[in-house]
């Protein structure tokens, strides 16, 4: 199908649904997933309830991430490389504040979620929109994370018609870490989108199900990359007894900068199961296991998808993890353990590591990179990483989570920060760095850490 076919087919299948308001009785015909326990999955709110729940027009929400990391590699530069999770080794840190909440009046409604510490620098860095035209959008939006506004339709069990910025589901792994299993996300979920810019149709047809096709501006981009739109969707289900849910994401669209020929094509599947349920026990109270899936490839442009030659190699990405949480003490402890494996040729979602490592543009002068030596990111460059981790959760009630974790992440090349650190030789970013000199980032094929959080949801 043709680029501009798909626009001219969303755009008439949104009037319809926009043209079904006027039909649809105003009473509430059911909701999204109604009666269904989420609060024990991975990537999704553990609240049964907001202790808002009563306010008519706005409910709001506050969340907090803060943490403190120490990785054994022991960087001289305090710096973290390789997530958006963590920022900083041996401090601690204000990952995450965010503030706002739903509004609705009649069926009109709105979600504002602002966004404040690191994670509002360390997310948007790695897109490369904000280079094509003028204004500085990486600044524009940094410190939202979520803003849209639409509609809902009382048919079935909601359909919901929004425009403007919200989550991506791509990768399992909620952007918000209160909702999370594991705090720092495996290459599958860290390596690809938390968030989308443009419009999605929300539809519930019976409260097991939901279909959501999207029309964005690209993958994880507040601009466009080219001139086509990222096209999308979402097909979700939900067992009626709350212990199943299985998804699938799908994506296309043009998202190498300046490379308008090439085409990415992605696929992210997940299942969650949880096998035993008995939250009154003083023992083991809840088991549950989430298993994730991504296939996907670039082609064009220099590049060949799946099939490797000489002048076209192969860009694709494989990637799988799981995870298995168990829960004591009527839901107030649990323990997870898990990991995952990515292989990613031509590095196309490969974090980038920072500093003088960082091969994205100088925001001075886009010409030249950030970094003096920065890490490649050329066709056919080789990228390989897995790793696992563990720890224990201490939850006193639904709003509060004190979590310590341990994790080990391995690279088929060097790509963590290592003693040396990624930013100079005494780690200032005051001291010169001479290119004919010895010192250059130091990275390093492993690393281990352990991380202490502590995560607040109301």
């Amino acid at each position: 199908m043709k680029k501009s076919s798909f626009s001219i087919l969303y755009t008439s299948f949104l009037i319809g649904v926009l043209s079904c308001a006027y039909t649809v009785s105003a009473q509430q015909k059911g909701e999204p997933f109604e009666g269904i326990d989420q609060t024990w999955q991975n990537g999704s709110d553990r609240r049964d309830s907001s202790v808002f729940k009563n306010m008519k027009y706005f409910t709001p929400s506050i969340l907090m991430d803060i943490n403190y990391n120490y990785s054994f590699n022991n960087p001289i530069d305090n710096t973290v490389v390789g997530s958006t999770a963590l920022a900083r080794h041996n401090e601690l840190q204000l990952s995450a504040l965010h503030f706002g909440g739903d509004l609705s009046y009649g069926n009109a409604r709105a979600r504002v979620m602002t966004q404040f510490g690191t994670r509002s620098t360390v997310v948007p860095r790695n897109d490369f929109s904000p280079y094509r035209g003028q204004y500085n959008l990486a600044n524009v939006y940094r410190y939202l994370s979520e803003a849209y506004a639409g509609y809902h339709i009382n048919k079935w069990n909601g359909i919901n018609i929004d425009f403007g910025m919200f989550m991506s589901y791509i990768g399992l792994n909620s952007y918000y870490q209160p909702e999370n299993w594991e705090y720092q996300a495996s290459f599958t979920s860290d390596n690809t989108p938390w968030f989308f810019v443009g419009s999605r149709i929300q539809i519930h047809p019976n409260k097991n199900w939901k279909i959501e096709p999207w029309i964005i501006n690209g993958w994880q981009s507040y601009g466009k990359f080219n001139k086509m739109p990222g096209l999308g969707g979402n097909i979700t289900y939900m067992s009626s007894n709350g212990n199943w849910k299985v998804l699938t994401n799908d994506y296309f669209g043009t998202d190498a900068a300046g490379i308008p020929d090439r085409v990415r094509f992605h696929s992210d599947n997940s299942v969650l199961h949880r096998y035993l349920n008995q939250p009154q026990s003083k023992g083991i109270s809840r088991m549950a296991f989430s298993l994730t899936g991504d296939i996907g490839f670039e082609k064009g442009g220099g590049v060949n998808g799946f099939d490797n030659s000489p002048n076209k190699p192969a860009q694709y990405f494989l990637s799988v993890m799981f995870y298995n949480r168990t829960w004591f003490a009527k839901n107030k402890l649990a323990w997870t353990i898990g990991g995952g494996w990515m292989k990613n040729p031509g590095r196309y979602l490969v974090l980038y590591p920072t500093g003088q490592a960082s091969p994205l543009p100088n925001p001075q002068d886009p010409t030249k990179r950030e970094g003096m030596f920065p890490f490649s990111a050329n066709p056919g460059d080789q990228f390989e990483g897995w790793d696992m981790s563990t720890n224990i959760d201490w939850m006193p009630n639904q709003s509060l989570t004190f979590r310590l974790e341990y994790i080990n992440r391995n690279a088929s090349v060097g790509y963590f920060a290592g003693g040396g650190g990624v930013t100079s030789s005494t780690g200032l970013t005051t001291t010169p760095v001479d290119p004919n000199g010895t010192w250059r980032p130091d990275l390093v094929k492993n690393e281990s850490k352990v991380i202490f959080a502590l995560l607040f949801r109301l």
